[in-house]
């Protein structure tokens, strides 16, 4: 019943503006970019399908009804390539996302901690998001689109034609970080990502001057579920930046009440034993189960050999080598521990040395593999010196002897292992 009054109510709004649409639609004050979003987003805010609908319908009814979590292998964090003037090196970017999924990851998350998001500007972000969501169109099986019941819920255009092979995996997921110190900001930050593509967002919370309650934490997570609706959110945990400590329980809590949340990105210590934790609340509660919601590793995968132990669904971090971390999730996922800790052991020292405070390392290592031509991180930043250039150049050569590292790694790499 409900369903047949909008649609009738957005058909005849749809026959009265078509035209109007059209007509504003080839202003040439808009891009062609920019005329599209604005005829596909009017369309169907006036046309909304039954489909989308009657998902919101169900979605009020039962948490338990949450689509499975696509959050399943490597994720990794990307770098923001800035030429010398710190203005972006957009066409960088998108060389080092080709790359990534080349090298076969499942998705990537960008405008994060390592991509400096806290030194770009919101025009940046939509830059850096439209990109991202253009190579994800270049590479995917199946061009991604945003979720269904977007505020705008743009119908996907016909997908630029490829300029390489198409991944056989699927969808090729872009998730954004958003995350801001208000949460009304938040929300906008979420919002605006959805409506450029993406196919996710990652949420972290911000500290106070003093602690906020659980309910507050809970409420934080709900209002960027409730003004993004259907948009999967990974909620990091990770303290070490945000000086916000959560406990197992409100973890728990917030996926049980909080439908969008889809992905735990657990990096607070000790990691294992809090993803056990987690996992035995999940288990043995049926309150606080988890709905389908995975758990990934991050911290630059430093404890990932433990935390595959614990029963991870992969990996979400910035460890420029994702060919590394594939291996090791197959293994992990194939129960055989023995070969995953092989690897882990393998390459423990590139791990942990790329795996020292800021971003000007890691930005190195993404230079020296040729995936960005100059490793320039924003002010106040400080750059890599010269002697940390020289030590992690020879770790890699310690690391991967006679091995080209700006291709992905070719599995006689890890054959021995």
């Amino acid at each position: 019943m409900v369903v047949g009054i909008h649609r009738s109510f957005a058909s005849a709004l749809h026959a009265r503006t078509q035209s109007r649409l059209s007509s504003a639609a080839q202003s040439p004050l808009l891009s062609n970019h920019g005329a599209a979003r604005m005829l596909f987003c009017a369309r169907n805010l006036v046309q909304p399908s039954a489909t989308r609908l009657a998902v919101r319908h169900s979605s009020s009814e039962s948490n338990s009804d949450r689509p499975a979590s696509f959050f399943r292998g490597v994720f990794p964090i990307m770098a923001t390539p800035f030429n010398a003037d710190e203005s972006l090196d957009v066409e960088g970017f998108q060389k080092a996302l080709r790359f990534m999924a080349e090298a076969g990851a499942d998705g990537v998350t960008i405008c994060g901690v390592l991509g400096e998001s806290n030194r770009m500007t919101d025009n940046e972000r939509a830059t850096l998001i439209s990109a991202a969501v253009e190579v994800a169109r270049e590479v995917s099986a199946t061009p991604p689109s945003s979720p269904p019941l977007a505020p705008c819920d743009v119908p996907t255009p016909p997908p630029t034609p490829p300029q390489s092979s198409p991944s056989s995996k699927g969808p090729f997921r872009v998730c954004v970080g958003t995350s801001h110190a208000g949460t009304a900001a938040t929300v906008a930050l979420s919002q605006m990502a959805q409506q450029l593509g993406a196919a996710a967002v990652m949420v972290t919370p911000s500290k106070e001057p003093t602690p906020v309650s659980a309910d507050t934490m809970v409420e934080y997570y709900r209002r960027v579920g409730k003004g993004c609706p259907g948009l999967p959110i990974v909620l990091q945990d990770h303290p070490a930046s945000t000086q916000v400590h959560m406990s197992v329980d409100l973890v728990a809590r917030i996926v049980a009440e909080v439908e969008n949340v889809s992905c735990i990105k657990l990096e607070s210590l000790p990691t294992p034993a809090r993803i056990a934790a987690l996992r035995n609340l999940w288990e043995n509660s049926t309150e606080l189960g988890s709905r389908g919601c995975t758990i990934l590793t991050g911290l630059g995968a430093l404890y990932g050999g433990f935390d595959m132990e614990q029963g991870t669904e992969g990996f979400m971090t910035g460890f420029a080598f994702p060919e590394i971390l594939i291996e090791m999730n197959r293994a992990a996922q194939a129960k055989d521990f023995a070969r995953a800790h092989a690897i882990y052991h393998r390459f423990l020292p590139l791990i942990v040395f790329e795996q020292q405070p800021g971003v000007a390392v890691r930005k190195e290592l993404y230079r020296l593999r040729g995936l960005i031509a100059d490793g320039h991180v924003r002010h106040p930043a400080n750059p890599a010196s010269a002697a940390l250039k020289t030590a992690l150049a020879a770790q890699i050569a310690r690391s991967l002897p006679n091995v080209d590292v700006t291709k992905p790694l070719p599995p006689a790499v890890f054959d021995e292992l």
